[in-house]
């Protein structure tokens, strides 16, 4: 049937509908070596190749130690690959930029400012004016729901509520790909279930990129269009996973089949690196 539509496309629309020759986000050959006092040297990254279009939500899941938030911020910009390059729409990543919003595990908020002004610091920094400022402001709190508590203190917010103050930070800034470390890890299990739901409509409304790694693979499943799946010392891509399960996607995903069998497939998958990193101690 596909076929038949495609015969039936003119040059135009092929073109049209084709995918983009340069990817959002692409990641070339990125390796990583560490220096260490005992042993000389770690390699943390081996020949990383990965890529993102343009709103999409991607997730790399692999377990503790797998390299999975080096590389994201080598993506940030935050430390230099060894080798290897990083491009965002064509343009080589030489450090970080107002292009990539980054979201930690850890809110990163800072304590003495209220929850507007941390979401106004980044756009301080960039010199943006103070009307301009406050507009992004307080349209981004409302995208998090948050505008009642633009006065807080980040003691006064539950763990959810300060990280959704850090995406509407990293948003603020219209960053063109949205870098999230492990960002629900600190939270309870029905705050990050709700949480979740949050980041999917978020991304829907928002059509922001986004590259989220996770150590959980249920979370990696309920999130991602795609998965890439991290093998262990050195760090690398042994899989990469299309999660077939439509955009619109609630809770009640997580009791079908096929989310069962897409996450049955990855832990398996995660089993057999584990067992490959094992007989090689």
């Amino acid at each position: 049937m596909n076929k038949i539509l495609d015969e039936q496309l003119s040059p135009a629309q092929k073109l049209a509908t084709a995918p983009p020759l340069s990817p959002h986000l692409l990641v070339s050959g990125v390796s990583k070596v560490f220096r260490t006092k005992r042993n000389g040297s770690f390699t943390a990254l081996d020949g990383v190749n990965m890529h993102v279009e343009n709103n999409e939500l991607v997730c790399v899941v692999g377990a503790s130690g797998s390299g999975k938030s080096t590389l994201l911020r080598i993506i940030a910009g935050l430390i230099p690959p060894s080798s290897g390059s990083v491009f965002v729409d064509g343009q080589q990543i030489t450090g970080p930029g107002p292009d990539r919003g980054m979201v930690f595990q850890n809110y990163t908020l800072y304590p003495w400012l209220n929850v507007a002004a941390n979401v106004e610091y980044g756009l301080k920094r960039r010199g943006v004016p103070r009307a301009v400022r406050r507009e992004q402001v307080a349209h981004y709190l409302q995208i998090v729901g948050l505008e009642r508590f633009a006065d807080a203190l980040p003691h006064q917010l539950s763990g959810g509520m300060k990280q959704r103050v850090a995406i509407a930070r990293a948003l603020a800034n219209e960053p063109a790909l949205l870098l999230m470390d492990e960002p629900f890890a600190a939270l309870d299990a029905q705050t990050r279930l709700l949480m979740q739901e949050f980041l999917l409509r978020i991304w829907q409304n928002t059509h922001t990129s986004i590259l989220l790694v996770t150590h959980d693979v249920s979370e990696a499943v309920f999130l991602g269009q795609r998965i890439y799946v991290m093998g262990s010392h050195p760090g690398r891509i042994t899989t990469e996973k299309a999660v077939n399960l439509g955009k619109e996607r609630d809770y009640t995903i997580k009791r079908t089949a096929a989310f069962h069998e897409i996450e049955n497939t990855l832990l398996a998958l995660l089993r057999e690196e584990s067992l490959k990193h094992e007989t090689r101690l």
